[in-house]
């Protein structure tokens, strides 16, 4: 018998000022079974990131044709597609040509080594951003995951104050494409 998912709970205040957004987010994560503590708080940093009223989770590991997250227009058509990890070259292209933007949000201590081989192969695809999050952060976030969390993210010139009810993580994202952000 398959393993099912874990909910989680997490109430998410946003104020980025960096995009003037300020919202409170009631999110419901699905967590795969397969899905670590710090992969977990990675795809809510990724929300948080690019937090818009429209902006879901997708069912990422479980679905090979969906993001970890996506925000659609009011068609349905995808307007940002959003990947943790370490995608391969072929499913960020076929993102790119499903969505206006794509953002991926590479972590752990092997980013790098996963970017350098497929930078030069998605350099065509002019609507994708790579961010590295630093591995340091990513475990203090695994710290703060709970099945329920209270949780703030505060963003201010490119530094990120992530909080949870006990500790604040404080880090800044690297960027490792060259593409100009959307």
């Amino acid at each position: 018998m398959a393993l099912k998912a874990t909910i989680c709970k997490a109430n998410l205040q946003v104020a980025d000022m960096d995009r003037s957004y300020y919202a409170d987010h009631a999110l419901t994560i699905a967590r795969h079974p397969s899905e670590t503590d710090e992969r977990m708080m990675a795809r809510i940093l990724a929300f948080a990131l690019n937090a818009h009223e429209r902006l879901e989770f997708g069912k990422g590991l479980s679905e090979q044709d969906e993001p970890d997250l996506w925000q659609k227009d009011l068609t349905g058509l995808v307007e940002h597609w959003i990947e943790v990890g370490q995608p391969d070259d072929k499913r960020l292209l076929r993102a790119c040509g499903r969505a206006g933007r794509v953002s991926v949000y590479a972590y752990g201590n092997r980013a790098d080594l996963w970017w350098k081989p497929i930078a030069g192969k998605v350099e065509r695809a002019k609507n994708l951003v790579v961010w590295r999050v630093p591995a340091p952060a990513v475990e203090a976030l695994g710290k703060l995951a709970g099945r329920s969390m209270q949780l703030q993210c505060t963003v201010q010139e490119g530094q990120v104050y992530f909080s949870g009810e006990k500790e604040t993580v404080q880090l800044e994202l690297a960027r490792l494409s060259l593409r100009d952000e959307g």
